[in-house]
């Protein structure tokens, strides 16, 4: 079955998070003056991500809703944990602001996109919330690149279970085996949907994270795309997986 269509995961695959949340953190502590409170900006960059890490893992599995991930994030990182819920909005709202003022896409994105847009149809699947991601595809200017955005929050499920890629293929009206998964983390993104019968490519822009799960396609930049597509085993070309 030839693949029809590509989707793909937001944060870190078309849009740098990473780089902006390191951004926005690094402002939000200048502005409170708490940066040296965690020794350095680097120290606190990691309690973040831990705190982050923790919580939205408990937003997936259905144990806070996303605005509750949110608020325990920043009592769990300023260790405050009787800290009122408008004040830790408060907190969490400033810190957009930083983080909303360093958002950029990757530089390969929308080239990839431009190469991709005659032969295949586009989607979005990702586990954080349509109220969050829609307004963050629109303001770089990518939303009208893709036909659907289905994501966790609204649909109960998370990847990589397999029912949350199914969802995004049933958006777009084709079988699993017709459609290409984009994502950067090969356990979330590649395994899981290699597991639900898609095509599964893994975005290792780093280049020095191991190989991958067995039979994910991994590719270390989207340049690599159209032609990994094109490429595929299943026209008889030579193979891609490595």
């Amino acid at each position: 079955m030839p693949i029809r269509a590509v989707l793909w995961d937001i944060d870190d695959t078309l849009f740098d998070y990473t780089g902006a949340d390191t951004a926005g953190l690094a402002r939000r502590l200048a502005e409170e003056g708490l940066a040296e409170h965690y020794g350095s900006p680097e120290q606190a960059l990691v309690l973040w991500r831990e705190a982050t890490v923790r919580h939205w893992d408990r937003f997936a599995a259905g144990e806070a809703t996303f605005q509750g991930q949110r608020r325990d994030r920043v009592r769990d990182f300023l260790g405050e944990p009787a800290m009122g819920d408008e004040e830790a909005d408060a907190w969490f709202d400033r810190y957009v602001e930083h983080y909303k003022a360093a958002w950029t896409v990757f530089p390969d994105v929308v080239p990839a996109l431009d190469a991709l847009a005659g032969p295949y149809r586009h989607g979005v699947l990702s586990n954080s919330s349509s109220a969050n991601q829609d307004p963050k595809l629109r303001t770089l200017g990518l939303r009208e690149r893709f036909e659907v955005l289905v994501c966790a929050a609204e649909l109960g499920v998370s990847k990589p279970e397999e029912a949350a890629f199914h969802a995004a293929c049933g958006a777009l009206g084709l079988p699993p085996g017709a459609v290409a998964y984009v994502g950067d983390q090969p356990e979330i993104d590649a395994r899981g949907a290699r597991d639900a019968g898609l095509t599964a490519v893994w975005l290792d822009r780093d280049g020095d994270r191991g190989p991958g799960p067995a039979g994910v396609h991994r590719i270390e930049g989207l340049a690599e795309l159209p032609g990994l597509l094109a490429g595929d085993t299943r026209f008889g070309a030579r193979s891609a997986i490595r």
